[in-house]
């Protein structure tokens, strides 16, 4: 009778575990896993369902910052993988993800950090050493760009089109993807500065100055700390001196220097709106007719929109607009090719 007692309590302990362990499959997702320079790679693919061994060209979406898992979730089910509804770009397209180096690709939202990060140490905000040494541009660009290459062979990839999006951090990984890998047809640029990260840190400290106050200067004097020390993977307060350096060279000679069809979606109230303006008035001096500019009035970095007090309405939620523009454009993209 114990031995019974125990088997069953067993059991259960067994059905809540297996029940609380989701894999990508339980979602509808594929997970490819490969080696990058002896990295393990873990990678999604979202295709629609039935269709996921019919050739389509790959839609590549580069995340932007932070070391989150691609796919989240709680007891009531699926986070949501991507900002935007991707079911309208399945009609066309796979959608691949690849996670971030020596983090989860999956992973139940409450054994996460603030803002969803995987932790080493929560209280101290730390991730993984694995992640910090590899979290800089080139890095991402060269395993991305090789994972590109072996997922071609795939007989469900169709290779005639390759589009690469990047949000935030994950714009400037595409960009140079782009200006490097001449497979790649089709580039979305959004939320990023083609004049590099610190020109988005120092606008926003420029803001905080006042008649006894120079936020801008400290920045500044940051700036020459991580100069200083630009290969520095050593964490002290948030990126590594090697992640902030990176993310900051600019991409304006890469971007200017495509011939491929390029969007640049941006909102206006973001930190790098200015400089997505300024970086328009260079491309119609250079003519570069092959870079079209999507400005959305008065949204802020993520696309929500700012109120008159400037506090950010979270209540409306525009990505499933811009995602559609996105989709519009490369419609358009193809009937005029």
């Amino acid at each position: 009778m114990q031995t019974k007692r125990v088997f069953i309590i067993m059991l259960l302990f067994s059905k809540i575990y297996s029940y609380s362990q989701k894999i990508p499959e339980d979602f509808g997702y594929r997970h490819i896993a490969m080696k990058y320079q002896d990295d393990p790679v873990d990678i999604i693919v979202i295709s629609k369902k039935g269709e996921e061994k019919l050739a389509k060209p790959i839609f590549f979406f580069c995340q932007g910052s932070l070391p989150q898992p691609v796919v989240k979730y709680d007891e009531k089910g699926l986070y949501g993988t991507l900002p935007f509804d991707e079911n309208s770009f399945l009609e066309t397209y796979h959608i691949v993800i690849v996670g971030k180096p020596f983090i989860p690709i999956i992973s139940d939202v409450n054994k996460l950090g603030k803002d969803y990060m995987y932790l080493k140490d929560i209280e101290k905000e730390i991730p993984p050493k694995g992640y910090t040494e590899r979290n800089y541009l080139d890095y991402y660009v060269f395993r991305n760009n090789f994972i590109v290459k072996q997922l071609a062979k795939e007989r469900w990839v169709k290779n005639k089109k390759l589009v690469v999006a990047g949000h935030s951090e994950g714009s400037s990984i595409a960009a140079k993807m782009a200006s490097i890998n001449k497979k790649i047809t089709h580039l979305i640029y959004s939320g990023g500065n083609p004049y590099g990260r610190i020109m988005n840190i120092l606008a926003q400290s420029r803001s905080f100055d006042t008649d006894f106050t120079d936020e801008g200067k400290n920045t500044i004097e940051h700036w020459k700390k991580v100069v200083a020390h630009s290969n520095d993977t050593s964490l002290t307060n948030g990126d590594t001196y090697k992640t902030t350096y990176s993310f900051s060279l600019p991409q304006k000679d890469n971007l200017m220097g495509l011939k491929i069809p390029v969007l640049v979606s941006y909102g206006t109230k973001d930190w790098s709106g200015p400089f997505n303006d300024l970086f328009q008035i260079e491309a119609i001096r250079e003519k570069k007719d092959n870079c079209i500019f999507k400005s959305y009035l008065n949204l802020e970095h993520n696309y929500f929109p700012v109120n008159e007090d400037g506090t950010v309405n979270y209540e409306v939620y525009n990505w499933d607009k811009i995602a559609a523009d996105w989709l519009n454009w490369l419609n358009n993209s193809d009937n005029e090719n």
